[in-house]
């Protein structure tokens, strides 16, 4: 699994009145200003932005807003919305190459500005793998093995700002691992699917001790732990699936020719 989030169910004390409110308009939005810059890049002759770029941008912006509006139904719906808008929707963004296109739609100017600043030194260590590991399997132990999760549900915004970093985290760690957009240096892709195999075991970890109810301070009955378990175990694998297959199709591997080898993705 990818990433997460911490949602109230129909029984999760502070979360009982949830509504996404202002917060579903951020999907909608952001799929209009990118469908705007997408189709700027029609040209003459009928060619232009991809199509599959804007589909699979599309796909995680409606992922965001489904996984927005989904009611409120105990610790099963949690991991359901956890499995759209943690690991789904920012696949699907990532994958629509969101900063190529912004770097197509500005000026020269700007658009050395941002690559200037994709070259940082701070920002390829932000954008490293490792990091987004970190961040979001790391997250998610935090807020499962300690009292963050029970605080999230007396305190709507510290639930809003924990939804908010696992949606960020799950986007930086699919950019990271398999994002098509130019980025700091990133490591040869046997490397990212080591980390990418890493992430898998901790997130399985993480979900058996759900399902058994150990070590994990997840106040629900244990038939939903076991529930929210099991859709973040099966759900998880299918979104680390969609991910790795992601960063093979991107893989170039080096080809001997003579005593030279061609370049590797």
């Amino acid at each position: 699994m990818i990433g997460g989030l911490a949602v109230g169910g129909g029984s999760h004390g502070g979360h009982d009145g949830y509504a996404p409110g202002p917060a579903l308009l951020v999907p909608l939005v952001i799929f209009w200003v990118y469908l705007a810059a997408a189709l700027r890049q029609r040209g003459p002759d009928g060619g232009g932005w991809p199509h599959r770029r804007t589909a699979a941008f599309g796909a995680g912006a409606g992922l965001l807003a489904v996984g927005l509006t989904l009611p409120a139904g105990g610790f099963a719906a949690h991991a359901w919305q956890h499995l759209l808008v943690g690991m789904l929707a920012p696949l699907g963004l990532v994958l629509g190459a969101p900063v190529t296109l912004a770097l197509r739609s500005i000026d020269r100017r700007r658009g050395r500005a941002l690559v200037r600043l994709l070259r940082r030194p701070a920002l390829a260590a932000l954008a490293h793998p490792v990091t987004g590991l970190a961040l979001t399997a790391g997250g998610l132990y935090a807020l499962y093995l300690t009292p963050l999760y029970r605080a999230t549900l007396a305190h709507p915004v510290l639930h809003h700002l924990v939804h908010l970093h696992f949606l960020l985290s799950g986007l930086l760690f699919a950019w990271s691992v398999a994002g098509p957009d130019p980025g700091p240096h990133r490591p040869r892709v046997p490397a990212r699917l080591v980390v990418l195999g890493v992430a898998v075991a901790a997130h399985a970890a993480l979900a058996q001790l759900l399902y058994a109810g150990l070590a994990v301070d997840v106040p629900a009955p244990p038939e939903q732990l076991r529930a929210g378990a099991t859709v973040m175990y099966y759900g998880g694998d299918l979104a680390e699936i969609a991910l790795a297959l992601a960063l093979l199709a991107t893989w170039r591997p080096a080809v001997r020719r003579g005593p030279l080898l061609t370049h590797s993705a």
